[in-house]
């Protein structure tokens, strides 16, 4: 095998080719699609027990990612390896699955003899391949055809554009089964809970909120240097006002400091109640911690008041808090 290298001009040729090929493989797919499809999406849907997607080869790395996909977006599955399948794994099978079997040549024989146990356990077979005629396809409940004119590879040899069509159903079905489910954004969080999404529709305000001894706390009649140094020994940047009944009526911060003292020259004989910015902008503690986000962004805020359902302080919320979580 010799090698050479290609101008700019010819790589670039041999990509658009790559691509128009595996494009046309997937127009036909769309074109071809048929009541086999739907057949398909509601036989995985009435599954009471989990879809077991099965392939060997590249048709095994296409189905295990197939597998990812269902049971990302709410539809209970996982892959099980062919060769693995025919020495113990298929015991991890139940009468209540229905099994996805991928094999482009519809030949394999190790699914085949998958297929034989899943015929003695009356288990339902949506068999994937691209051959209609194949001893797979004959054998299954339900064929799905991703029959492609040609592969990517100028040989025709690797799996390219047939795989391709293969991950691209097999999207398809997870999106139709995850339509169907009404599945949505907040589901989806509690299957991912350890990535970004995840963080920012699981965590709520209480979960990030600064409370107690934390919260920078003072009276409208408290001195302006007293408020200083509560807000010093809190660190937020500001401290909130509250009144007798503990509901906040006000904020003080930095920027209400520098304005005072623009406005006022001399403020050590002034009270917080002369300064502060009234009417503060609160979020409940039950609210999604994303939902703080907006609102403070929206606002030009770096700090929020969390109050409780009778409009009582119970939490302050400042950026970095959020930041810290990863919520934004």
């Amino acid at each position: 095998m010799t090698s050479s290298l290609l101008s700019t001009t010819e790589t670039l040729a041999s990509a658009r080719r790559t691509l128009r090929t595996e494009i046309n493989a997937l127009q036909a797919l769309n074109d071809r699609l048929d009541a086999s499809f739907h057949m398909a999406v509601q036989k995985i849907l009435s599954c009471q027990g989990k879809v077991v997607v099965t392939g060997i080869g590249k048709s095994g790395h296409i189905g295990r990612k197939i597998a990812a996909t269902l049971a990302s977006t709410g539809t209970p599955a996982f892959f099980m390896h062919g060769v693995e399948a025919i020495h113990g794994d298929l015991g991890m099978l139940t009468a209540q699955d229905v099994v996805m079997a991928i094999s482009y040549s519809g030949a394999a024989q190790e699914l085949m003899t998958v297929l034989s146990v899943c015929k003695r356990m009356a288990v339902p077979i949506i068999a994937i391949t691209g051959h209609p005629g194949s001893e797979l396809a004959a054998n299954a409940d339900i064929h799905l055809n991703v029959h492609v004119d040609h592969e990517a590879c100028p040989l025709n040899l690797a799996p390219t554009a047939s795989t391709t069509a293969t991950m691209a159903l097999g999207d398809a079905i997870a999106v139709a089964c995850l339509e169907a489910r009404g599945f949505q954004a907040e589901d989806f969080a509690l299957s991912h809970p350890g990535g970004a999404l995840g963080r920012r529709l699981l965590t709520h305000v209480r979960d990030v909120m600064r409370s107690g001894e934390a919260l920078p706390i003072v009276l409208e009649t408290t001195p302006v240097p007293d408020a200083l140094q509560e807000m010093s020994r809190k660190g937020m940047g500001m401290t909130i006002v509250i009144n007798e009944a503990h509901a906040p009526v006000g904020i003080f911060t930095d920027g209400d400091l520098r304005r005072l003292i623009s406005r006022e020259g001399d403020i050590r004989h002034l009270c917080v109640a002369d300064g502060m910015s009234r009417n503060p902008k609160y979020v409940s503690a039950n609210a999604m911690a994303v939902e703080a986000a907006t609102l403070m962004d929206t606002n030009h805020l770096t700090q929020v008041v969390v109050v409780d359902e009778q409009g009582l302080l119970i939490g302050a919320l400042h950026m970095h808090d959020l930041m810290a979580a990863k919520v934004i």
